[in-house]
C-alpha cells in the first residue's frame, strides 16, 4: 500500500509553569512577598469571584510562551478564586489582572520601574504599585502607585498621615497601602479601621481572642462560686 502526501505535525507549545526568577533578596523582601499575597487572599476569601495570586506566570499572548510576566502579587476581579498553575489571559476570557504590586529590590528595580509599566499599561492593568522594603532603590518614595487613566498611567497621590505613615489608596481594591515609620508595609481598610492580617497574624489573633474568652469564663465562674457561698 502506498501512502501519498506528507504527515504534518502541529508543534507542541510548552508553557513553563515554573518561575525560575532569582529568589527574594533578603528577609525583608521575602516577608513582604508572603504578606502581600496572604493578606489579600484572606481579605477576599469570602468571595468566589476574586482571584488572588503571586509569583505566578501571567501569559498574555497565545502561542507565544515567551510573552509572560511573573507579578509578585496580583488580583483579578470577576474570575474564579480556584487555584491555577499559571494565568493564561486567553483562557480567562481575556480578563487581565486589575491590580498588580511588585516588591522592588536591587535586582528588579529597572524592570519594575521601566519595563513592567509598559507591559501592564498595554494589557490594561488598572493599577500598578511598587514597594521597596529597603528604601534604597525606589525614589523619591519607597511606595508608589500608578492608575490607568484614558490609556495612560497617572501617578497616585500619596498622603502622609499625622503619625508619619505613608498611605496610597487603591480604588480597585478599596483599600489603602500603608508604609509605617518602622518600615512595615500593610494593607488597611479605612471603612472598618483595620489592618489586613497575614495567615500567621490572623491565627495569632484568633488564639489571643480564644484565650481572652477562656479567662473571662474562668473569672465569671469564680464570681458565681463566690456569690453562692
Amino acid at each position: 500500500m502506498t501512502v501519498s502526501g506528507e504527515l504534518k505535525l502541529t508543534p507542541t507549545i510548552e508553557y513553563l509553569e515554573e518561575d525560575f526568577e532569582p529568589m527574594a533578596e533578603g528577609d525583608k523582601q521575602r516577608r513582604n512577598l508572603s504578606y502581600t499575597t496572604e493578606a489579600l487572599r484572606l481579605w477576599f476569601e469570602p468571595r468566589q469571584d476574586v482571584y488572588v495570586s503571586g509569583n505566578l506566570f501571567i501569559f498574555y499572548e497565545e502561542n507565544n510562551p515567551d510573552k509572560k510576566i511573573a507579578s509578585d502579587t496580583f488580583v483579578v476581579f470577576g474570575m474564579s478564586s480556584g487555584d491555577r498553575l499559571s494565568y493564561k489571559i486567553w483562557e480567562e476570557g481575556g480578563k487581565v489582572p486589575d491590580f498588580v504590586l511588585e516588591i522592588t529590590s536591587k535586582g528588579t528595580v529597572r524592570k519594575d520601574r521601566d519595563e513592567n509599566p509598559l507591559i501592564y499599561r498595554t494589557l490594561g492593568v488598572k493599577e500598578y504599585f511598587q514597594f521597596d522594603p529597603s528604601g534604597d532603590y525606589l525614589k523619591p518614595l519607597p511606595l508608589q502607585g500608578l492608575r490607568l487613566e484614558k490609556g495612560k498611567y497617572e501617578a497616585i497621590a500619596p498622603s502622609i498621615l499625622p503619625d508619619g505613615v505613608l498611605s496610597l489608596h487603591s480604588e480597585v481594591l478599596g483599600l489603602d497601602l500603608r508604609l509605617y515609620p518602622d518600615r512595615r508595609f500593610r494593607f488597611f481598610d479605612s471603612k472598618s479601621n483595620q489592618v489586613l492580617r497575614s495567615y500567621a497574624e490572623a491565627e495569632q489573633e484568633r488564639s489571643l481572642e480564644k484565650q481572652a474568652r477562656l479567662e473571662l469564663e474562668f473569672r465569671l465562674k469564680g464570681n458565681k462560686k463566690h456569690l453562692a457561698r
